[in-house]
């Protein structure tokens, strides 16, 4: 569990660095759960101006789940675009559970993966 903790912040302050060209306003979740949209705390919430433009979630193997998807269908219907980061592995379940609750045509779906190369 401790090791898809430090995976998941990793991938977060990632995506928080390299989204921060696009989007001026950039509210985070991680350290504690202060912003949220619909009842719901992304991981991240994107905006300029003022206006919440998007929800990132970043998700592991493990936070995979019906329940979590849930969470994501509450984002959507709020009106809020949700970008989806999972793990490659993963992008066959994610995307049956989107199918399932009905946003697989609402949600963006990016995936990332680890590798490690010994000599």
């Amino acid at each position: 569990m401790k090791q898809d903790s430090l995976i998941h912040n990793y991938i977060v302050q990632t995506l928080k660095d390299r989204l921060s060209k696009e989007y001026k306003e950039i509210k985070d979740n991680i350290e504690e759960k202060r912003h949220e949209i619909n009842g719901v705390f992304p991981d991240l919430i994107l905006g300029n101006h003022g206006l919440v433009l998007a929800a990132c979630e970043v998700e592991t193997e493990e936070s995979i789940t019906p329940e979590k998807a849930d969470d994501w269908k509450k984002v959507i219907e709020s009106g809020t675009r949700l970008f989806l980061m999972v793990p490659t592995t993963k992008t066959k379940d994610v995307t049956s559970l989107l199918w399932e609750k009905g946003i697989a045509d609402k949600a963006s779906l990016g995936t990332y993966e680890l590798r490690i190369r010994m000599p």
